[in-house]
């Protein structure tokens, strides 16, 4: 049995040109909130919480406003009354669609939640209110099928291009802001009026940009992954065109109300402090990923993405030969947490899901995937998705109870 503090070291090693890059797009993305922050003027009565209709709730408008500034868009919708990832990518897509419009997913099927959103019965889905939707899979390599993507734009004219950046439960890597700005370009070229939309979880401040600095419309993620920096307690945020935003906050309250009301009783403290550390903690978690891809290597395990290119979100992909050591690994993360880590989750029938799931969150923020998490299908392959870390030592402690829990099955 191999010595593990000696194959942490050893890993820890190897990763350190990339924690290099890393830490110059962390200092990067610091930059740019804090100017954002400083143009907004930020001041402490804006963080004062609303009740009722929420006329006057100044916190709610200058979130906003700071979001717009840091993702370098027209307009934001920054809100606690959205209640995840999920939520937000429905509200946006029956904000911008109507009757007959067709979208198309260009990363191949979205995740798995967003199934009965798009394709249900019985259920108010985009497809009983008819809303065509397509696929288009990505190659084997990674890279958008661009001859077929182009042929669909002309022959279609979809009202919407849809865009998963992270991998959901494929084992692919996340797509990059240069494959986006290739699919803008492209799509922009042919239909101009065509939205490109972008799901952009797990990907905030992986990269000095997102993707509305390369021509997408609009782009969504929850507040309790990388945004959040771990300490937003809920809410997710959509960015992007003037027309856009106004559309999807019509959606969110009422044709007549839009952004003019909805309150929020606590503290916006939570929200504003969150994205101000997110590009230290997504730094963190990024480097403990990679940590946790080179030790895994070192034992023999395929991990994705490979260890030797820059990661364009945080999740860490490890397959493992059984079900059982798949099961340990999870386990041994949530064991391994602060909050809940006497707990042992158990494969489940989680809901949005079509296969039974394993899910590891010891969280301060319930199911928050900026701190340290995990979960996975239980089919074959038999895939584990760590993503998260507040702090990269904690990373690195949980990645040396894993390499244990392993070494002793």
């Amino acid at each position: 049995m191999q010595n593990t503090e000696e194959i942490i070291r050893q890993a820890e090693q190897d990763c350190k040109p990339m924690f290099h890059k890393i830490d110059e797009v962390c200092l990067y993305n610091q930059e740019k909130v804090l100017k954002a922050f400083q143009d907004c003027k930020v001041t402490l009565s804006q963080f004062a919480g609303s009740s009722g209709y929420g006329y006057d709730d100044v916190g709610k408008l200058k979130l906003n406003e700071v979001f717009a500034h840091i993702f370098h868009t027209e307009d934001a919708l920054v809100s606690p009354l959205i209640t995840c990832g999920t939520h937000a990518l429905s509200l946006t897509l029956f904000a911008l669609l109507r009757p007959n419009d067709t979208f198309v997913c260009v990363s191949g099927e979205p995740y798995d939640t967003l199934h009965d959103v798009i394709h249900g019965e019985n259920n108010g889905s985009l497809k009983e209110w008819g809303v065509h939707f397509d696929a288009i899979n990505l190659l084997d390599d990674g890279n958008f099928d661009m001859p077929a993507i182009c042929s669909f734009v002309k022959e279609k004219q979809p009202k919407l291009v849809y865009i998963q950046r992270s991998r959901g439960y494929a084992w692919r890597n996340a797509i990059s802001m240069e494959q986006v700005k290739e699919v803008v370009q492209n799509v922009k070229d042919i239909a101009p009026e065509t939205i490109v939309m972008v799901d952009n979880c797990y990907g905030e401040f992986v990269d000095k940009i997102e993707p509305t600095d390369v021509g997408a419309d609009v782009a969504v993620g929850s507040l309790i992954k990388n945004p959040g920096g771990g300490i937003a307690p809920t809410g997710a945020y959509i960015v992007g065109t003037k027309k856009c935003i106004e559309q999807v906050a019509f959606r969110l309250t009422a044709p007549s109300l839009g952004v003019e009301v909805g309150s929020y009783i606590g503290s916006y403290t939570m929200f504003f402090e969150g994205v101000f550390l997110a590009p230290h903690v997504v730094a963190g978690a990024l480097k403990g990923a990679l940590l946790m891809g080179k030790t895994m290597e070192r034992l023999g395990y395929k991990t994705s993405p490979a260890t030797n290119v820059y990661p364009q979100d945080i999740i860490r992909s490890v397959e493992f030969k059984t079900k059982e050591e798949l099961i340990a690994f999870v386990q041994t993360i949530q064991k391994v947490s602060p909050v809940d880590s006497f707990v042992v989750p158990e494969p489940w029938a989680m809901p949005g899901y079509t296969t039974d799931v394993i899910m590891a969150a010891g969280t301060f923020v319930q199911g928050a995937s900026i701190e340290l998490s995990c979960d996975s299908p239980i089919k074959a392959p038999y895939i584990a998705y760590m993503q998260g870390g507040l702090t990269y030592e904690h990373i690195k402690l949980a990645v040396k109870y894993c390499v244990n829990a392993l070494q002793n099955k």
